[in-house]
């Protein structure tokens, strides 16, 4: 029927029909008083996950690293930075969570290492080094200077110069994350070592950063200008990455790691790209070789209005390869928190909308309690692109600031001084919130918690509704089951009819669950519904 997307097989996969938790080590639990989270601190928080209903905990780097990207420059792919604990540590995060059947799945940033990783200091040491093409090197311009116009995401050009041997080497962020060379077969085999690493350590699956970035034009051909640049916009929107990155020989590559990791069984590859979605589909590779799940942005770069998101959906739908299991965002480390973007009355209805989307979610630590982006003071800045590119509001830090676990001034994050500010705890956190039937944390709770009851939430087919408005209406079908979703995103209370007779069993405001069907459906403002007929 139009509007109907069928959903996949019985023969399903954890990642399809679970939800996926994403912990930022540094700012989740610390438990030794530096005031930086790490891994003991995300196992002595297991519980929480648990009693969550979520089935997934990707953690982000802990690998060695002097930091300068904060983990995302690593200097050891097959170590644990001693701020987030040891090998030892892991391995019993890894049992533990195993033990409380949650899975792992682990952050790979193999677009490029540290300036610090043996493998970049052998680089470095000489044009004839046995490393040297692990990385790209060229030389400078005819003319002088960077051997072409490709820029920086973090400002400025993504060419350093190396006095001692006269090239420049290509750095897609700050300079001291230089790019790995994906064209030299060694490099690939390295990196694919480094999966085996962690894989027989047991872990689930891995989420790969910036995968669309690891094959680079082969002739270095400048990037052309961006008509659209106006001041204001960070340095790298100059240009259009049409040469640095999105290369159709990134598929060979990402068919490479599937396999590497489907030979350990039941694992997970998804990959992070930040590319319209008729590039983003392809992710999936041919014939559904490349990532399982190309993170799906969507949610979080959209202007937050009913018909624009139905519109967003459909195409979406539409858009992925026959087989293809959709998935759905609302916040990670890199944007500003959901509840700051659309306020918190609509973050309860979009936390109805995440978890009841076709497809696999992932919630950051932190929206399940309505958390805010946190007040960083200019002197408390960390995030290196704000440091390089001030007063554009691009900083990360308000997003990544610790968690809040109790009320008190240190949330119950560290007994130290905390790495980045903590926010008002008082606002929300998790302990006041357990015992508030009507909490943000409930509302999640009671979301998973029926996902998890009825495979039409997780597995079923999706159906868009016809609506008008501030109004978005779906239905999800399985197995003789079928639920309405009904989402007000306005700040007005409407009704809909038209839909059939249909009672609610969860509304946002947690305080409705009707005994009888109506033919109105009657929504209060920033109100989100689920109804079975």
């Amino acid at each position: 029927m139009p509007g109907s997307r069928v959903g996949t097989t019985d023969m399903t996969r954890w990642w399809q029909s679970g939800t996926i938790y994403q912990v930022y080590p540094r700012s989740f639990q610390d438990s030794d008083g530096d005031g930086i989270g790490d891994l003991e601190g995300i196992r002595q928080r297991l519980g929480h996950l648990v009693a969550l209903g979520v089935d997934a905990v990707w953690v982000s780097p802990f690998y060695p690293s002097p930091m300068a990207d904060f983990g995302y420059d690593v200097a050891d792919y097959c170590g644990v930075d001693p701020m987030f604990g040891t090998l030892e540590d892991f391995d019993g995060l890894i049992a533990d969570a195993h033990g409380q059947g949650l899975k792992v799945v682990l952050d790979f940033v193999p677009n490029h290492t540290s300036e610090r990783h043996p493998w970049f200091a052998e680089s470095r040491a000489g044009r004839g080094s046995a490393k040297r093409d692990w990385y790209i090197w060229r030389d400078p311009a005819s003319g002088g200077g960077p051997p072409n116009n490709w820029a920086s995401n973090f400002g400025g050009s993504a060419w350093e110069y190396d006095e001692a041997s006269g090239q420049y080497y290509y750095h897609a962020f700050l300079k001291e994350q230089p790019d790995l060379n994906w064209r030299n077969p060694q490099v690939r085999a390295a990196m694919n070592d480094v999966l085996r690493f962690w894989l027989e350590r047991g872990v689930d699956g891995f989420r790969v950063d910036v995968i669309w970035h690891l094959m680079k034009d082969a002739g270095f051909r400048d990037n052309p200008d961006n008509p659209g640049f106006a001041e204001g916009q960070p340095d790298i929107a100059r240009v259009l990455p049409v040469h640095s990155a999105d290369q159709p020989e990134v598929f060979d590559v990402i068919a490479e790691m599937r396999a590497t990791i489907e030979a350990y069984g039941d694992r997970v590859l998804i990959g992070e790209i930040y590319l319209p979605l008729e590039r983003l589909v392809a992710y999936y590779g041919h014939d559904l070789s490349g990532v399982h799940l190309p993170f799906n942005f969507q949610l979080i770069l959209s202007a937050w209005n009913a018909r624009g998101l139905a519109e967003l959906i459909e195409t979406y739908e539409r858009a992925l390869p026959d087989g293809g299991w959709p998935n759905w965002v609302l916040g990670n480390h890199d944007q500003h928190r959901v509840a700051s973007r659309i306020g918190a009355a609509q973050a309860r209805v979009a936390a109805m909308l995440l978890l009841t989307l076709r497809g696999t979610p992932t919630i950051y630590y932190g929206d399940e309690i309505g958390m805010t982006d946190g007040e960083i003071a200019p002197e408390a800045v960390q995030d290196p692109w704000e440091k390089n590119e001030p007063g554009l509001g691009l900083g990360r830090d308000p997003e990544r600031t610790p968690m809040h676990w109790t009320a008190a001034d240190d949330a119950g994050f560290t007994t130290g001084t905390p790495w980045l500010p903590v926010g008002p705890a008082h606002e929300a956190n998790v302990a006041d919130q357990t015992g508030d039937p009507r909490s943000m944390l409930a509302l999640h709770r009671r979301l998973l918690a029926l996902r998890r009851a009825h495979e039409a939430l997780s597995l079923g087919s999706f159906e868009s509704v016809a609506a008008t408005g501030d109004v978005l209406a779906y239905r999800r079908r399985r197995g003789g089951e079928t639920f309405l979703i009904v989402l007000n995103l306005g700040h007005e209370p409407v009704a809909v009819d038209g839909l059939g007779q249909h009672r609610a069993i969860l509304s946002t405001h947690l305080d409705r669950e009707e005994a009888r069907p109506a033919a109105t459906i009657a929504l209060r403002p920033d109100e989100g519904l689920i109804l079975v007929p």
